[in-house]
C-alpha cells in the first residue's frame, strides 16, 4: 500500500533521511523505532508531504506521493496524528473533530463517521462539549487520532502516541490503536517506546541516524541482541 524507494529528506542543508526503503502492506501494522534524533518525525512528515523528498519516491495505493500538497495527501486516504497532538485548544472536542472531516466524500459521511468514532472512544462523548486544551494529555491524544479518523483514512501514520504520558495512559493508547488495526485500517507508528510497540505490531523498521538498519517481525526484533542492547537496556 505504501512504499518509500531510496528517499532522502530533511531541513535546507541538513539531510536527516538518508536512502530510506521500505513498504507498508494494506491492512499492516508496522512501526518504526529508533531513539531521539534518528529521523522517525521527519518521515512521517515527508510522507505527509509537509516535507519534500530530495530524492527518491513515495507511492500511495498505486499513487506517487512525494509531488502532492499536503491536502491532496488526505484526499488520497492517509490521516496524519502528529507528535504533540497539535488540537486546537480554545474549540470543544466536537468542533476539533468535525475539522477532521471537511474535504470530499469525507464531508458527506461526517455524522455517520462521528458516531463510529465516538463508539470507539466513549470518553470523548461525554466531554464532546469541553475545551480541548483543559482535558488530559490522554484525553486529548484520544481526541487527536479520532480527529484523524474522521477523515475516513485508508492509513493512519502515528507519530509518538505514547509522548508525554503515563505508562498507564501509553497502554490504553496502543490498545486503542490495535482496535483501530482490528477495524481493517493499515498503521505506520512511530514510537520510542519500543518493548511495548514490537510486541503489538506486524513488522518492524529500526532507524539509526537517518537510515533503516533492521527489519523483521516485531517479535523475532524484541529477541534480536542489537535490539536489546540499544533500546531495552539487556
Amino acid at each position: 500500500m505504501l512504499r518509500l524507494e531510496n528517499v532522502d529528506a530533511g531541513y535546507g542543508d541538513i539531510q536527516v533521511l538518508w536512502d530510506v526503503s521500505f513498504h507498508v502492506d494494506a491492512r499492516e501494522f508496522v512501526v518504526l523505532v529508533g531513539a531521539n534524533g534518528a529521523g522517525k518525525s521527519t518521515m512521517m512528515k515527508t510522507i505527509s508531504s509537509l516535507i519534500r523528498p530530495t530524492r527518491g519516491t513515495i507511492s500511495f495505493d498505486g499513487h506517487r506521493l512525494d509531488q502532492m500538497p499536503p491536502y491532496r495527501i488526505i484526499d488520497a486516504g492517509i490521516a496524519h496524528v502528529p507528535e504533540g497532538r497539535q488540537l486546537f485548544p480554545e474549540m470543544t472536542v466536537l468542533e476539533n473533530l468535525e475539522l477532521g472531516s471537511l474535504r470530499g466524500p469525507a464531508k458527506a459521511q461526517r455524522k455517520t463517521t462521528l458516531e463510529w468514532v465516538l463508539s470507539l472512544f466513549p470518553r470523548l462523548q461525554e466531554r464532546r462539549k469541553q475545551l480541548a486544551g483543559t482535558m488530559s494529555g490522554g484525553e486529548q491524544q484520544m481526541c487527536a487520532i479520532a480527529r484523524g479518523l474522521m477523515s475516513r483514512p485508508k492509513m493512519v501514520l502515528f507519530d509518538e502516541p505514547s509522548l508525554g504520558l503515563s505508562p498507564l495512559l501509553t497502554q490504553e493508547i496502543f490498545q486503542l490503536a490495535q482496535t483501530i488495526h482490528k477495524e481493517g485500517l493499515t498503521i505506520l507508528m512511530v514510537e520510542q517506546n519500543v518493548k511495548q510497540t514490537l510486541a503489538i505490531c506486524d513488522r518492524a523498521y529500526v532507524l539509526e541516524n537517518g537510515r533503516i538498519v533492521l527489519e523483521g517481525k516485531g517479535k523475532e526484533l524484541l529477541e534480536n541482541e542489537e535490539v536489546k542492547q540499544a533500546f531495552l537496556g539487556i
